[in-house]
């Protein structure tokens, strides 16, 4: 009983007890090549953020062993990632300096509440919250993040010094502005790197072409001295393990915070799970979504004790770590290590690092997030949600993060309440030579039937579509005084609220009145409960609920003395009044 308690609590238990020699021999190979990669990138993502380059290494020690243990991916890298730092910076910028102690307070509560979200939703099982990030908003929200995340390096890579909190278009128009001010070491060094780590990327991709860009850039500056020459560097890398440090909360700053920890919390789980589930399917093991979550929060959450940055999982490395054969989480724990060691034995090294060599790989990794094709797809499958992720991508670009993915949650819920309020109602005719009928719109052999209205709503009946319907009904029986019977096919109806059972409670009795009877088939048990709950059942009779809208037609020709022509082109279709009620 306690053991599979603790195996909740703990996954990693699971897969420790069974570990073999095998499997940690490739998650050694596996942690090594991610933990070499880790280095400079979290270095340079913290600059992103506008944190010294140590936090971003602070970032991928606590935080990854905490996820070992109670993350149930066996292959995803957690880590800073771009998208998350530029976040960051977005809800930081506004309040204080970028690099100043402030920030740098501020940056560290804003994981701790990041943390404490994600467990509360845990703990709540409110993983399906972020179905609110639909494929269209998180499409049009990493297009455009990828342009912002590229262009807030490019006065790094031309050695100009821009305002980081201007947005996009102010910082385009500074940068046209200053372009006479362009340091012109600075930008070889950058485009060259830029150069290099595209080549390495495209004809050697096992090599680690961030580090092989790192160390180049670092041996060029040293050798040539061109910090002498005002080349930017990195300079003192604060030697050792991050020390234990409490977050300052004040409860004014954690309001100002909530926004942007909110939208951490939901960008951060959606693109952990969406890892997740992805390697889970290609090596055929689930991942729980909850525990996912959980296991994200308390990595953040432990990880802002020992001044860590907001931490999630990388796309890029997650595929290296699979790829280099990794079997288990214990692979983050051994790329831990790697970035321990560098921390105890290696920041020497980093101290002629030119900032526009992070800036080269910040933009390389960036613009891999730009998803043109997405877009068009979007675009081309379904106008409305390709409409959704260019609106989310617009304001994204042009007025903030934060707005931009609030936007395109709530256009995608407008979206949503419209197509709900306006379902498919197909008319429905009968296919001659046997008992099924289609929508006469789509089957133009499907033959209607006299005095019948037969429909099919394809949707659930609820509060927000019940108005929509009922005026349709009404004004279809009213337009054409030939109808007699209306039968609804509801095998397309998993459920039906209050508000619409009292709809069809009147649309019934209008019906009467006008001499027009209502009929149902196919109706799910649930809906059928309802419905008896309602009156519904009480007040047609349950002869006006049948199991087929064959049924129902047969019922009613067989009342007006019709049913031979019917019959005559359903061949073996006579069936005896026991089957025809459903109720």
């Amino acid at each position: 009983m306690h053991t599979r308690v603790l195996r909740r609590l703990f996954p990693a238990l699971g897969w420790l007890t069974t570990y073999r020699l095998g499997q940690l021999r490739g998650d050694l190979v596996a942690g090594l090549t991610v933990g070499v990669m880790l280095v400079p990138q979290s270095m340079a993502y913290a600059l992103l953020a506008g944190m010294p380059p140590v936090y971003g290494l602070y970032a991928s020690l606590i935080p990854l062993v905490v996820y070992a243990l109670l993350g149930t991916s066996r292959h995803l890298a957690a880590g800073v990632i771009a998208i998350d730092m530029l976040i960051v910076a977005a809800g930081l910028t506004p309040l204080a300096e970028p690099g100043s102690s402030r920030y740098v307070a501020l940056a560290l509560l804003l994981t701790a509440l990041v943390g404490v979200l994600q467990l509360a939703m845990g703990l709540a099982r409110l993983g399906f919250l972020v179905n609110l990030l639909s494929r269209p908003v998180l499409t049009g929200f990493a297009s455009a993040a990828a342009l912002i995340i590229a262009f807030s390096q490019v006065d790094s890579l031309l050695g100009l010094s821009l305002p980081s909190h201007a947005s996009l278009p102010v910082r385009v128009w500074l940068t046209l502005t200053h372009l006479s001010a362009v340091h012109l070491p600075t930008l070889a060094l950058g485009t060259g790197t830029l150069l290099l780590l595209v080549g390495l990327q495209r004809f050697t991709p096992r090599l680690p072409s961030a580090l092989v860009v790192v160390a180049l850039g670092t041996l060029l500056v040293w050798l040539l001295r061109l910090d002498r020459l005002g080349v930017a560097i990195v300079g003192v890398i604060p030697h050792g393990l991050p020390s234990f440090v409490l977050p300052e909360v004040e409860l004014a700053t954690v309001r100002t915070l909530l926004p942007t920890a909110v939208t951490l919390a939901l960008v951060q789980f959606m693109n952990v799970i969406t890892l997740g589930k992805v390697f889970a399917a290609r090596y055929r093991y689930s991942v729980r979504p909850n525990r996912e979550l959980l296991a994200i929060g308390a990595a953040n959450l432990a990880g802002s004790f020992f001044q860590s940055l907001p931490v999630s999982g990388s796309f890029s490395r997650t595929a290296v770590n699979a790829r280099a054969g990794a079997c288990t989480p214990m692979s983050n724990v051994v790329a831990a290590a790697v970035v321990g060691l560098t921390l105890l034995v290696l920041t020497p090294l980093f101290h002629y690092l030119p900032v526009t060599v992070l800036a080269a790989i910040i933009i390389v990794a960036a613009l891999g997030l730009l998803d043109l094709r997405g877009l068009r797809q979007l675009w081309r499958i379904k106008r409305t949600d390709g409409a959704v992720a260019l609106l989310t991508f617009t304001i994204t670009l042009l007025v903030g993060v934060q707005e931009g993915v609030l936007s395109g949650i709530i256009a995608s819920i407008v979206a949503i309440m419209y197509r709900i309020s306006r379902p498919n109602v197909a008319e429905l005719g009968h296919l001659p030579g046997t008992r099924s009928f289609r929508d006469r719109r789509h089957h133009p052999e499907a033959r209607p039937i006299p005095g019948l209205l037969l429909l099919r709503v394809d949707a659930s009946f609820s509060f927000a579509n019940a108005d929509f319907l009922q005026d349709l009904l009404l004004d279809r029986t009213r337009d054409d005084p030939s109808i007699r019977a209306v039968i609804i096919d509801a095998s397309s109806i998993n459920d039906l609220d209050t508000t619409a059972a009292a709809t069809l409670l009147q649309v019934a009795e209008t019906l009467a009145d006008r001499g027009v009877a209502l009929y149902f088939a196919g109706v799910k048990e649930p809906v059928m409960e309802t419905m008896r709950r309602a009156g519904l059942v009480d007040q047609l009779g349950p002869d006006h609920f049948f199991l087929s809208p064959h049924r129902a037609v047969l019922h009613i020709l067989k009342q007006w003395g019709q049913a031979a022509a019917y019959l005559s082109a359903v061949p073996g279709a006579e069936t005896s009044a026991s089957e025809t009620s459903e109720t």
